[in-house]
């Protein structure tokens, strides 16, 4: 356990702020706790938050050092993998939400029930349940 972290904030890098918060509004099932020009933020956990920047914002930040974050549009960068306690619940969800489905709910090889989408960004969310007797 990291004792001297306080809280994490993952930050997705987006195309449009607004439609990327009235997304994950709709993922959460909340509205966000900060939501000013050049970030929206939610409070999903008690130390953890997700944030959504948009790709001019972050990239007057790391200036000519990297490629535009725009250029990853569509592609996926990361993945958001969620434990739930209803995963049906939460694939309905995503689905009414607008995520694109990319995988069904299965029994993974890890010990998993999941289900994968994709964001309008390109990120992937996954939710998932432990299956009774696996070791993790």
């Amino acid at each position: 356990m990291l004792k001297h972290v306080r809280y994490f904030l993952i930050v997705f890098y987006v195309k449009d702020q607004k439609r990327s918060a009235e997304f994950y509004k709709k993922i959460f099932r909340k509205n966000p706790d900060l939501d000013v020009p050049g970030m929206t933020e939610f409070n999903v956990f008690e130390n953890c938050r997700i944030g959504l920047m948009p790709n001019d914002g972050i990239a007057s930040i790391l200036k000519e050092k990297t490629p535009h974050p725009s250029k990853g549009n569509g592609v996926p960068r990361c993945e958001l993998y969620l434990y739930v306690d209803d995963l049906q619940f939460e694939y309905e969800n995503a689905k009414s939400a607008g995520a694109l489905e990319i995988s069904p709910i299965e029994e993974r090889d890890w010990g998993d029930r999941a289900c994968y989408f994709m964001d309008p960004d390109g990120h992937v969310l996954a939710f998932a349940e432990k299956i009774h007797g696996s070791k993790s």
